[in-house]
């Protein structure tokens, strides 16, 4: 080592011990060792690092530690050590890691280590340029692929994997020879140097993926590449290249398309090779064929469809793969199936593969292969055969809807086979279809599958096909049309009573407890879906669900407990305050007694969920009647929130982590995160709980408001649950309502420290839903604070923001235009595209959301910054652009004009022509904000618009007289545009000739019933013609009133204005008039239904005993 980065050996031996001690088995050694190496100051462990790892002298196993931690040290806290030397030390670190590299003899787990230290620290001296503050280590990088050395040939590859942007901003104009050292590696003599050049050259591939001209200069690389990736499968028993085409797969499958052919014979063959690999391989290669389905869904179907009949009799095959354990059913502690094992794998690829491809592709080789299977005298294909049926459900959706009175009529069946798990196996059928088919399932098999289902129940010699049955169920009753639950409720009841007796009994004498679990959740799920016709059921079931609450407390009993907390919590939901109270308090003082003994609860008990959860409905149904509990449970919600999971930053090359320990990995941007998810799904709960609380006590969680806000504002950017960041974003105009009570300058103070985090995350969330969430917070919050909520900056920032969203809306869509002229595209893509349409739609109405509120709270003066999205709200409305994209934008100029009246004349060049063609376009969407546009003209907009409205009236009398324009797809725009024509008879008709015999075909257009919001407009310029004797509406010797009555009760009938509104007494005090002329009141009355006349006196008694 060089003279500045010697150390006292005295030092370094002491350090040396120390790293010897953090390998020890010994815990309290290691512990002991791992304090004293992290006391040390970050410079100075890096020389003493660097000084073990150049030592050859020193045991492997300890240079090995050092070159893990330096690495580490250098991806964690480089900006604090290395700017601490001296720029003499600083190259001397650069030099003697390549000189290491260099010295040929050393262990080759070192020099791999190295590999990555070098990719590391070439990664942090990068510019923000991309220009390399390192130049010594490219010219390392070109000797060596360029050696005769494979040893220097295989550590070039290896920085280069770990760090393909090693190149910066001369990577293009270096392209021929990048090109040129991948293409010789691959074509390498040495095994070990081609084996390496794959891995490394699926890392360049996905450092460029988005690169597609790039890609192609690379095209004479994939034949070598493929014969590499078989060449190792032939003669290594190390899968690392074949990972390698993995990860072709997922970044850069389209690269792969030229020799798809030769993709699918290689991996298909490696899984036909049953003797001779190990499963693990072959699960890897059907990795591949599943990846590649995944990521390029339009090109496995165009051109590699052929291989279905080989691929799903394999998968469908892996299924059949289970033990034969006559122990199974009647099992009471369930362990999770190995998710390596072939049936998982099987189903599991199954499952993706009928997502990815679609049911056109896929469900004939399924069903063909499937039928057969259920035929078989062996159970297991019977059994894997309806498991196919379940994992299919969601992918061939639409195919399988038109097959689903056989499919299920099928299933049945098997609910009486004589095999338990072939009855289970149908009861997970049913149990799927009833999610992946929701609402239409249940509607045309409720009769044929609740029966079927409570056969199951009676399965009293295998508990966990019982169990089963029970679950299927709640996956039927939770999107079950209530009335149609409600016919099979006796029935179900009585089963169920019956169960959750027996079963009771069989806890007391045998401890077994499986399906009595189940059946308390069934029960809760019956009870949710059924709401208040459960009540007469009520006490039939409290008692036991009490005593089990109270009683069932060991260690053995915490999921029990937990679901009977559900299944309580929720009955009193569904019955309701008056029906619950009895119960309530005695309740509440159990759940207060589990809260004070939450510390002694750990992170993984299964009461801490739900108990939550329990609260939250107990809040729900006592309302401010919940205040009282609030200090017992506050705490321990906070404490939950508040969980931070065990995090750790992986390195480049680790992608795996411990998942029988519940880690996961996790990537956020270029950055991959182990993390352990116990507690995070419980984090999730309480956050959602505090939201609860929040929204439905109000000033009576004002004391609470602070500390909330505290924990909530940071977890917008809790980048590891969605849940969480959603739930963070929904509390936070709820806690500003909260702290009205402190006053106007605590809630500015609290709105200062929220608005940035809140900007900050919109800025740069990645999912679409999180994001909606955070858009309609900040909407919401600007509504509660009003004018002062946000500066002239902020009001900027957040324009800004707004305006980089509508930018990437147009960029998805540039994208997905760009798919449609792709050479595999076809009619799934389309669909999917589709629903990447819907996703974007839905951004788009909440981020005009926030535009509304912005509106709503500054008026015009907020013009003047959205004069910078105005060009695309214009683009927005262009004709060849989706129908959502334009109701948005239309949507939008209606909110500008409501809200802004005539200063939003500014934008009529951009708006108007599109607005008044829109009223004649097919979307009735479209036609309904074109139309509503129109309205607030008329009502807001001023003379200004006069003569537009004048001019938008024949289009508008047009829509209505439309021959459909009554269908009920038609019915709401057609009552926007009589409502627009009737804001602009009453605010704007200065420019509009023979208003009184434009008055005639107005009233031809009655009744209006179905938009509320709209009716009173209508229904209030009647009264005011009534009220002005308007002969047109009165007819001559007021020969019209009897019509004009009928129109009156035919709005109380259908509830479209009601009683007490502002319109509807006017409308009474009309009838009350009418009434004083008995000969017009008498023929009025007798021009009426039944229930028109009993909506009339309904409406003269209401108001009368108001008054």
């Amino acid at each position: 080592m060089t003279a500045p980065l010697n150390v006292n050996p005295q030092e370094e031996q002491l350090f040396l011990d120390t790293l010897q001690n953090c390998l020890q088995q010994d815990n309290a050694k290691r512990t002991a060792a791992e304090q004293i190496y992290q006391d040390i100051p970050d410079e100075k462990k890096g020389i003493l690092l660097m000084s073990t790892i150049c030592n050859t002298t020193k045991d492997v196993s300890v240079r090995s530690m050092a070159s893990i931690m330096f690495r580490r040290l250098i991806q964690t806290q480089f900006e604090n050590f290395w700017p601490k030397y001296s720029p003499d030390q600083q190259v001397i670190f650069r030099k003697e890691l390549l000189t290491r590299l260099i010295q040929l003899d050393d262990d080759e787990d070192i020099r791999k280590k190295i590999c990555y230290i070098v990719a590391e620290l070439a990664k942090n001296l990068m510019d923000e340029n991309e220009q390399s503050q390192w130049p010594e280590v490219l010219d390392f990088l070109f000797q060596s692929a360029n050696s005769p050395h494979s040893t220097l040939k295989e550590s070039a590859l290896i920085i280069f994997e770990a760090f393909p942007g090693i190149f910066g901003n001369q990577a293009e104009q270096l392209i021929q020879i990048i090109h040129q050292i991948f293409l010789n590696c691959l074509n390498d003599q040495e095994k070990r140097v081609r084996y390496t050049a794959a891995t490394a050259f699926a890392a360049y591939l996905k450092h460029n993926a988005e690169n597609t001209q790039l890609l192609n200069v690379y095209r004479d690389c994939l034949p070598p590449l493929l014969s590499t990736i078989t060449h190792s499968l032939a003669n290594s028993d190390d899968d690392t290249v074949l990972k390698a085409l993995i990860d072709i797969a997922e970044n850069t499958a389209k690269y792969l398309r030229p020799a798809i052919d030769e993709v699918f014979n290689l991996c298909l063959h490696t899984m036909e090779q049953k003797d001779d690999f190990e499963e693990s391989r072959r699960h890897l290669a059907l990795e591949v064929l599943v990846t590649l389905s995944e990521t390029a869904s339009a090109m496995v179907r165009k051109v590699a469809k052929k291989y279905m009949p080989r691929l799903v009799p394999q998968l469908l095959e892996m299924m059949v793969d289970l033990d034969d354990d006559s122990d199974w059913s009647t099992k009471d502690i369930i362990e999770d199936e190995e998710d390596d094992s072939n049936a998982v794998v099987g189903e599991s690829s199954l499952d993706r593969l009928a997502c990815a491809l679609g049911g056109k592709t896929m469900l004939n080789y399924i069903l063909t292969t499937v039928q057969t299977m259920l035929q078989n005298p062996d159970w297991r294909y019977r059994h894997a055969g309806l498991m196919a049926i379940s994992a299919t459900g969601e992918g061939c959706h639409k195919e399988m809807a038109l097959l689903l009175d056989d499919l299920v009529n099928g299933i049945l069946v098997f609910l009486k086979d004589s095999h338990p798990r072939v009855r289970y196996a149908a009861c997970n059928a049913l149990g799927q279809m009833s999610t992946d088919f929701q609402g239409t399932f249940q509607k045309k098999f409720h009769s044929k599958v609740i029966p079927g289902l409570l056969l199951i129940l009676d399965d009293h010699e295998n508990p966990r096909t019982q169990a089963h049955g029970g679950a299927a169920l709640v996956n039927f009753a939770e999107d079950c049309p209530p009335r149609l639950l409600i016919e099979h409720l006796p029935q179900i009841i009585e089963k169920l009573e019956q169960v959750l007796n027996r079963k009771y009994q069989e806890l007391v004498q045998h401890n077994r407890k499986l399906v009595l679990e189940q059946i308390v959740t069934t029960l809760a799920a019956i009870a949710d879906t059924v709401a208040q016709d459960f009540s007469p059921y009520y006490d039939r079931f409290m008692p036991q669900l009490k005593y089990l609450f109270k009683n069932a407390i060991t260690p053995d009993y915490r999921m029990l407990r937990g679901k009977t907390m559900e299944c309580i919590s929720l009955i009193g939901l569904a019955v309701g305050k008056d029906k619950f109270i009895n119960d309530c308090y005695e309740i509440m003082q159990e759940l207060v007694k589990t809260q004070v003994d939450f510390e002694n609860l750990g992170n993984d008990d299964p009461q801490i969920s739900y108990l939550i959860g329990a609260w939250t409905r107990i809040c729900k149904i006592l309302g401010k009647d919940f205040e009282q509990y609030l200090p017992i449970v506050m705490g321990p919600v906070l404490k939950a929130a508040s969980f931070k999971p065990e995090v750790t930053v992986l390195a480049d090359d680790e992608t795996e982590v411990d998942e029988d320990d519940n880690w996961e990995v996790l990537n956020v941007g270029d950055q991959a995160f182990g993390i352990k998810t116990t507690g995070l799904e419980e984090k999730a709960s309480a956050c959602s709980m505090l939201v609860c609380y929040a929204k439905e006590l109000k000033e009576g969680f004002v004391n609470y408001v602070e500390e909330t806000t505290k924990l909530m504002v940071p977890l917008l950017r809790f980048y590891f649950h969605e849940g969480v960041r959603a739930a963070a974003a929904e509390s936070l105009p709820h806690l500003l309502d909260c702290a009205k009570l402190r006053g106007d300058d605590y809630v500015r103070q609290m709105w200062q420290y929220m608005n940035k985090e809140l900007f900050k995350a919109i800025e740069i969330e990645p999912d679409h839903e999180v994001l909606g969430e955070l858009f309609s917070s900040v909407g919401k919050c600007i509504e509660t604070l009003g004018v002062t909520s946000l500066t002239a900056d902020e009001l900027k920032e957040l324009t800004t923001i707004l305006d980089s969203h509508l930018k990437k809306h147009f960029e998805r869509s540039n994208e997905r235009a760009e798919k449609r002229r792709d050479e595999d595209y076809d009619e799934e893509t389309e669909e999917e595209m589709l629903e990447e349409d819907d996703f974007d739609a839905y951004i788009l109405n909440r981020l005009s959301d926030i535009i509304h509120s912005l509106l709503v709270t500054y008026t015009d003066s907020y013009l003047t910054y959205f004069d910078t999205l105005v060009p695309h709200f214009y683009a927005l409305l262009q004709p060849t652009q989706s129908i959502s994209d334009r109701q948005w934008a239309l949507c939008v100029f209606d909110d500008v004009i409501q809200f802004t009246g005539a200063h939003s004349h500014r934008y009529a060049q951009f708006f108007l022509s599109r607005m008044a063609e829109s009223l004649a376009d097919p979307s009735a969407e479209i036609r309904q904000a074109a139309a509503y546009g129109f309205g607030v003209m008329g009502m807001n907009g001023g003379a200004v618009y006069a003569r537009a409205c004048a001019e938008a009236l024949p289009r508008l009398f047009a829509m209505i007289g439309a021959p459909d324009s009554r269908a009920p797809e038609n019915n709401t725009a057609t009552e926007n545009a009589v409502s627009a024509v009737t804001k602009i008879f009453k605010y704007n008709n200065s420019c509009i000739d023979n208003l009184d015999k434009l008055h005639q075909v107005w009233l031809s257009w009655f009744p209006i019933y179905e938009d509320t919001e709209e009716s009173p407009h209508v229904y209030g310029y009647l009264c005011d013609l009534i009220e002005s004797n308007n002969p047109i509406i009165i007819g001559p010797e007021n020969s019209n009133i009897p019509n004009v009555m009928k129109l009156f009760a035919d709005a109380f009938v259908k509830s479209s204005i009601e009683f007490s509104s502002v319109v509807g007494q006017r409308m009474v005090l009309i009838l009350r008039h009418v009434q004083t002329i008995p000969t017009i009141f008498q023929t009025c009355m007798n021009a009426l239904t039944n229930d028109e006349r009993h909506a009339l006196a309904n409406a003269l008694n209401t108001v009368a005993t108001s008054q």
